[in-house]
């Protein structure tokens, strides 16, 4: 049994950047400040993931543009990865890629055949400074790779081409959430 207390448990959920916010599409600053204000954007960005079902969440996400995601994903192997990463860096992406489902909290319900690598390297600092490396296969290095093109102002649509872009464009159109005008890139 754990005693360390759960992620997000006591933090708040915040509203969620859908696709179009100009925050999605703008690349993020890196965190200098490591005070009490990036231990409540953690705890609240853990709380918002947990409460959209979601397994990862970049900060620009819930609206702010700095370089934090967090993680609560399963690899391949059905092994849990849980944890957050400040300035991170994709260092290393390779192995096969593969063309898998993906789906993002900012596209609720919507989600493509996006090739990712099925290895992937982060590289960056924790909450209190200290470095950090994770290192993820399959489904855990899709999401790696998919929170930190957040982070560089990126989204899975900007990854698709040809029919599967003009599919999800069509889908994001069509969803409840989109508003008028809104590219899906």
């Amino acid at each position: 049994m754990r005693n360390r207390p759960i992620p997000g448990s006591s933090g708040l959920v915040r509203p969620m950047s859908l696709l179009g916010d100009t925050v999605l599409h703008t690349p993020c600053e890196s965190v200098t400040d490591f005070g009490p204000a990036l231990g409540e954007l953690v705890n609240d960005m853990f709380a918002t993931m947990y409460a959209a079902q979601g397994v990862g969440l970049a900060a620009n996400q819930v609206g702010v543009g700095l370089k934090v995601f967090v993680y609560d994903c399963p690899d391949d192997e059905d092994v849990r990865h849980v944890g957050h990463i400040v300035n991170p860096r994709l260092v290393a992406a390779d192995g096969v890629a593969l063309r898998g489902p993906e789906g993002c909290l900012s596209l609720p319900g919507l989600e493509a055949g996006t090739e990712r690598f099925d290895r992937a390297v982060v590289e960056g600092v924790l909450m209190d400074g200290s470095p950090v490396r994770v290192e993820g296969t399959g489904f855990f290095a899709r999401c790696l790779q998919h929170e930190c093109d957040h982070l560089d102002g990126m989204v899975y649509p900007d990854r698709l081409h040809g029919w599967r872009r003009a599919r999800l464009a069509r889908a994001v159109r069509r969803a409840p959430w989109s508003s008028p005008g809104v590219p899906a890139r």
